[in-house]
């Protein structure tokens, strides 16, 4: 369901992300001597690099200090729990998401994800399975599910449960009950899909609702730069509309992005249920509950949902 290892941009706008590739110019500015660095020494176009990197270094120190005077929104700790629960009622069809650390299963919805686990959908097909569990490993070497990097790495961009099957389920369970696991699983989370999207909302003007749009868009398309994948829904919206950081209507950008996000989702997947679309985050806008203050209410897959 979400793919996350073709370019990790999670803590990087899209928009400013060709900072750290493009060659600044030099004062004169002219294709002549654009031609002429292409084709310099190796120290030129080193220097060339680190001034980019340097650039893009000091873009993130004032994005960080944008962010630091902007309020907390999704970040805070009521609203973080009510984003996993909200997120939870979509891919766990419960609001208790710390129930979900042991959960895998094959769903087989065609999509290559192969085993999707624990509290966020980490899926042996799409990479981020892999890298949790190669994390995981770094700090804990002897863990129940070391053995099996080998054939992670093996069916990464696949479905084949090839060197997985029969034992690597009952590991992954047996591990859940590893509360130094279970802290990796939502650090995991937070490194690839909260924080990323978190901050790039903000950064886009958002607030909370927008915030866990973003959040919910990352998690179910991946943090990917290709047409179906976040970055590239954010940027098809964006040509639609000016988000509230480029002087547009917080709601109207957010409607159009749905709206993008919703025929990503059909075109991916013809017939599938959009709820956690069409009967959540439209119905939190149409109510006009920016800051998702709760009471909530919504509803998932013909299931009825509360937050009180």
């Amino acid at each position: 369901m979400k793919r996350v290892g073709v370019l990790f941009l999670g803590a990087l706008p899209v928009i400013a992300a060709g900072v750290y590739l493009a060659v600044p110019d030099d004062s004169a500015g002219s294709a002549d001597t654009a031609s002429s660095a292409s084709s310099s020494s190796p120290a030129t176009a080193r220097s060339a690099r680190d001034d980019a990197k340097d650039r893009a270094e000091e873009e993130r120190e004032a994005d960080d200090a944008l962010i630091a005077d902007l309020p907390p929104g999704l970040a805070a700790p009521a609203k973080k729990e009510l984003a996993q629960q909200l997120v939870s009622s979509a891919e766990n069809s419960t609001t208790k998401w710390r129930t979900a650390y042991g959960s895998i299963e094959d769903v087989g919805d065609g999509d290559g994800d192969g085993y999707t686990a624990g509290i966020i959908g980490f899926c042996t097909g799409t990479h981020d399975l892999l890298m949790l569990v190669e994390r995981y490993s770094e700090a804990h070497p002897d863990n129940g599910l070391a053995k099996y990097l080998p054939a992670l790495r093996k069916v990464d961009g696949s479905d084949s449960h090839e060197g997985l099957d029969p034992g690597f389920t009952a590991a992954w369970r047996a591990e859940a009950e590893v509360p130094a696991f279970r802290e990796a699983q939502e650090a995991e989370r937070d490194r690839v899909y909260f924080e990323p999207a978190v901050r790039l909302a903000k950064l886009d003007g958002l607030g909370t609702l927008g915030q866990f749009v973003y959040y919910d868009a990352m998690v179910f398309h991946g943090p990917d730069t290709d047409a179906e994948g976040f970055y590239g829904l954010r940027e098809r919206a964006m040509a639609e509309a000016k988000t509230p950081g480029q002087g547009g209507s917080e709601k109207a950008y957010l409607e159009t992005f749905l709206d993008v996000r919703k025929q990503a989702m059909q075109a991916k997947r013809p017939g599938i249920d959009t709820s956690r679309v069409d009967t959540a985050q439209r119905r939190f806008l149409a109510a006009g509950n920016m800051e998702l203050e709760t009471p909530l209410v919504w509803e998932m897959y013909g299931d009825t949902y509360r937050v009180p």
